[in-house]
């Protein structure tokens, strides 16, 4: 397995640094976190158009570029890094790989090019009211009163935190039907109410959608197995999109510490913060590698993809959460001050960190996929693949 980049994926790595280094400083991220939208639609439309990072994992036969998850995942490294909010995670990643898993072709057809070019902003209502993303089920529940076969659905109930889901003008549910989970488009996006649910992070977008006789088309109806999938290509994409803020952090450190001056030295010099910074590179580093093996894994749809990310999810968390306390600390009081950008990098650490599950979880289910835990027992509903969200 050779994970050194390719001529193509180092120059979109090089490409996306270039235009975020010009459009995303300090300020740019800071008023574009404050504005309705919480993206910078400009900027967006660079991304979508010029770079294509929107296209980048959806097939060429429905106006995407034909790349991989893992082209995708350099993406949201990149804008990790820079503390760019933008749709990306939600549209291209959340919504799209829900639309590739339709049975629906004319459906694919019809939603996968805008989410491409960027001019769709989709999301995927799934979380509970609980905060809960589980594959057995959802708070939203799908009927058709002339039968599953007239496909004339509607769904009722409550989806939390569901991503960019305000702006969305595209909808996929995951709705509960009498024979299972199945997925949803939302034929009527303006039926849906939507409030806004204000976050830790203010560069994510989260929102309480409430649908009631909300009209919706089936897009697969047995998508316990898919939304497996889903759910490992999501905490596989905040992985890469954690070790490009875990690489800000660690970068942030070393430049202040050899600004800072106490004692007549520079802070760097003191062995004690050296000590501290090469751990923070070791924790980087090894979060980059878990990243991009499960990101492999995702863009050849390998079997140890579950595993894999499982492993990812829960060792950048921690990485992350780790990067961001010393942050704090190497920096000190001024850290803690709004004005400085440390802040961005600590609230984006716990954000993310509760996103599609904790660390704690993923650890306990990839110890059920190794066979090291034991299953749990009782009905599926016992068996919850996510902790609650303490506070995203």
């Amino acid at each position: 397995m050779d994970f050194s980049l390719t001529d193509e994926q180092n120059e979109l790595v090089k490409t996306l640094r270039a235009v975020l280094k010009r459009h995303a400083d300090s300020a740019a991220v800071r008023s574009a976190a404050d504005s309705e939208s919480g993206y910078d639609p400009d900027l967006w439309r660079t991304l979508a158009e010029e770079v294509g990072v929107s296209s980048l994992a959806i097939p060429e036969e429905y106006g995407g570029a034909g790349y991989t998850w893992f082209e995708t995942g350099l993406a949201l490294e990149t804008l990790g890094y820079q503390l760019a909010p933008s749709p990306l995670l939600a549209s291209a990643v959340l919504a799209a790989s829900a639309v590739l898993e339709s049975d629906e072709e004319e459906a694919r057809g019809r939603l996968l090019p805008g989410i491409a070019e960027g001019s769709s902003i989709a999301t995927l209502a799934w979380a509970d009211e609980r905060g809960v993303w589980s594959t057995t089920g959802s708070g939203i529940t799908a009927s058709s009163p002339d039968g599953e076969r007239a496909g004339n659905w509607t769904l009722d109930g409550t989806a939390t935190l569901v991503l960019d889901g305000v702006r969305a003008d595209t909808v996929i549910a995951v709705a509960n039907t009498p024979e299972g989970v199945g997925l949803f488009e939302v034929l009527d996006p303006a039926a849906v109410q939507r409030v806004n649910t204000p976050a830790v992070d203010t560069t994510i977008r989260f929102a309480t959608l409430t649908f009631e006789q909300v009209p919706a088309r089936a897009l697969r109806l047995d998508a316990g197995n898919p939304l497996e999938r889903i759910r490992d290509i999501a905490v596989v994409m905040v992985s890469c999109l954690q070790v490009g803020t875990a690489q800000r952090g660690l970068d942030m450190s070393v430049e202040y510490s050899k600004q800072r001056v106490q004692f007549g030295r520079a802070i760097g010099s003191f062995q004690a913060l050296k000590h501290r910074m090469a751990d923070m590179l070791v924790q980087v580093e090894t979060a980059r590698t878990t990243a991009w093996a499960a990101a492999w894994s995702a863009a050849t749809d390998a079997a140890d993809l579950p595993e894999r990310a499982a492993s990812a999810a829960a060792w950048c968390a921690d990485a992350l959460d780790k990067v961001a306390a010393e942050t704090v600390q190497i920096h000190g009081g001024i850290a803690i001050t709004w004005e400085h950008d440390a802040q961005l990098v600590f609230k984006r650490a716990h954000s993310t960190g509760q996103l599609f599950g904790s660390a704690r979880e993923h650890r306990r289910r990839l110890g059920m996929l190794l066979g090291i835990v034991p299953q749990p027992g009782g009905d599926a509903s016992s068996e919850r693949q996510d902790l609650v969200p303490a506070a995203l």
